[in-house]
């Protein structure tokens, strides 16, 4: 019975082991330098657990063919060490993880970050640049009209408010760093972008800043991460990343 038990145990630990390594569900390629950090702590994280979880299993298969029940045989001291260890590993990678989630989230954006307005609502992506004189217009919830052209309540009356523009679709210069504004009209939203390794709550009522700074050309998809109504699943969006020069035409346009 111990053979059997040994044997079950190394077949799932084998079959862990190849599952992670074959890389069969991974994520896409990285489009930042942020996003390859968060890959490389993630892949050093997986290689070190990976490495206790296969000793630990030898020292448990090791355990169970010796068939000790006593707690003070040296195969159970050991396996109370590892899991001692790996406690201790886990202290020491959370804090290894601080620095990312302190450039991402704590640092101030850039002094020329390029600041774009993300507001979510059921079930769409709003996104408002400034415009050429860098100013967001005013905006007044008495004036949200979403038939009429205005889903978010910019004030005419405004005058930074006339060269703001509206758009579904998140357009970015590559290499250039960018500070999104991030609301919520109605209930919660989470802005994710795989590629870019950022998931951020749109909470009603807050105003999220998040960075990013893309530089690998293409369009990426905003899928709402968060169940936010029946038709969540068709809340999606799109990040395209561009050229300095195009970003500019598209603007003038």
């Amino acid at each position: 019975m111990g053979l059997l038990l040994a044997l079950a145990v190394a077949a799932v630990t084998a079959a862990t082991v190849w599952s992670v390594a074959a890389k069969i569900w991974w994520f896409p390629a990285p489009i930042s330098a942020l996003a390859r950090m968060f890959d490389d702590h993630f892949m050093f994280t997986t290689i070190l657990c990976g490495f206790f979880l296969v000793l630990g299993q030898v020292l448990l298969i090791f355990v169970i063919l010796r068939g000790s029940r006593n707690r003070s045989e040296p195969g159970m001291r050991w396996v109370w060490v590892m899991m001692l260890t790996m406690v201790l590993l886990d202290a020491s990678l959370s804090l290894g993880a601080d620095r990312i989630w302190h450039e991402q989230m704590i640092e101030p954006a850039a002094g020329d970050a390029l600041r774009i307005e993300v507001t979510a609502q059921q079930f769409v992506w709003n996104i408002r640049y400034p415009g050429p004189d860098g100013r967001f217009g005013r905006t007044s919830p008495r004036l949200v009209n979403d038939a009429g052209g205005n889903p978010l309540g910019i004030d005419p009356a405004d005058p930074a408010s006339a060269d703001d523009i509206v758009t579904p679709i998140l357009v970015v210069p590559r290499g250039r760093p960018v500070e999104v504004l991030l609301r919520s009209k109605d209930v919660m939203h989470s802005f994710f972008v795989r590629e870019l390794r950022i998931k951020q709550d749109a909470v009603p009522g807050m105003l999220i800043h998040v960075k990013l700074q893309a530089d690998r050309l293409g369009t990426y998809e905003i899928p709402c991460a968060e169940l936010c109504g029946l038709a969540h699943h068709r809340m999606r969006g799109y990040l395209e990343v561009v050229e300095p020069e195009s970003f500019e035409r598209r603007l003038r346009e």
